[in-house]
């Protein structure tokens, strides 16, 4: 996470902000990289390329870019109401042309999707039927594999979303960008315990937003009572609930010794 002035545009020192998360993951295997449009450009996709990243970035619909994708007349039909293609892309500084997959869906059979429409063609009513997304990519996959690839980056989109409604990222403002960094940060160290938490104590499918753990883990009505001599904890839960919430720690956890004995 890095906090900006909300004047900076969306690609503002986007490759430095690259260079340090990839920093941050040291040591680690990086299969793929996944990138919105804002990270769309040449100076990213050569870094990543230089580095032997593989990585699947969306296009910005700059008009050279429609006007290719206007042009294009065939068309792989993937479902109902998809269709996707292949072609090629070289920007005016770019050394070389790179791959770029191209999606198109339907409004009438896909009245949810949200790309993007092609602005320099707004008068031609034939492309006013379609929704369009594209991505630039090194990888030696087929066009429908890479869209499919690319999506799993939406679930990103549900973090933000969480940081926003749970962790109150959106709603303050400290006097400096200082101060609300720091209240960023432990918003974000929070965020993090609680990832951890789902992940290797709850151990379920799906994720649960913290809204819904408050109240199904943590919020739990309970008293102390003295029993022979000795306060005990009554928890008010159900039979059913209280062998899933005695079963969460019924599992051995080792961390790493990461101490020293300076």
């Amino acid at each position: 996470m890095w906090l900006r002035s909300g004047d900076a545009s969306a690609s503002n020192n986007v490759l430095g902000f690259l260079e340090d998360t990839l920093a941050k993951l040291s040591g680690k295997k990086v299969s793929l990289i996944r990138l919105d449009s804002g990270f769309f450009g040449d100076e990213v996709l050569s870094y990543l390329e230089d580095h032997a990243h593989r990585y699947i970035v969306a296009a910005r619909f700059y008009h050279p870019i429609q006007r290719l994708i206007g042009s294009r007349q065939n068309w792989l039909v993937l479902d109902e109401g998809i269709e996707v293609c292949e072609l090629s892309w070289q920007g005016d500084k770019w050394k070389a042309p790179r791959k770029m997959i191209v999606v198109r869906q339907h409004i009438a059979q896909r009245p949810k999707a949200a790309d993007k429409t092609l602005s320099l063609f707004a008068d031609e009513q034939v492309y006013h039927h379609y929704r369009y997304s594209a991505y630039f990519t090194n990888l030696e996959f087929a066009p429908a594999e890479i869209w499919r690839l690319y999506r799993g980056r939406g679930d990103a989109e549900n973090r933000i979303k969480e940081l926003k409604n749970d962790f109150g990222f959106d709603s303050f403002n400290l006097n400096g960008l200082y101060p609300t960094e720091a209240a960023l940060t432990f918003a974000m160290i929070a965020y993090n315990l609680m990832a951890i938490f789902r992940m290797f104590v709850l151990q379920e499918k799906t994720q649960k937003h913290l809204s819904t753990l408050r109240y199904r883990t943590f919020a739990i009505g309970a008293y102390f009572e003295k029993v022979k001599g000795k306060l005990v904890l009554r928890i008010a839960l159900t039979k059913k609930r209280r062998k899933w919430f005695d079963s969460l720690w019924d599992y051995p956890i080792q961390f790493p010794n990461h101490f020293s004995n300076a």
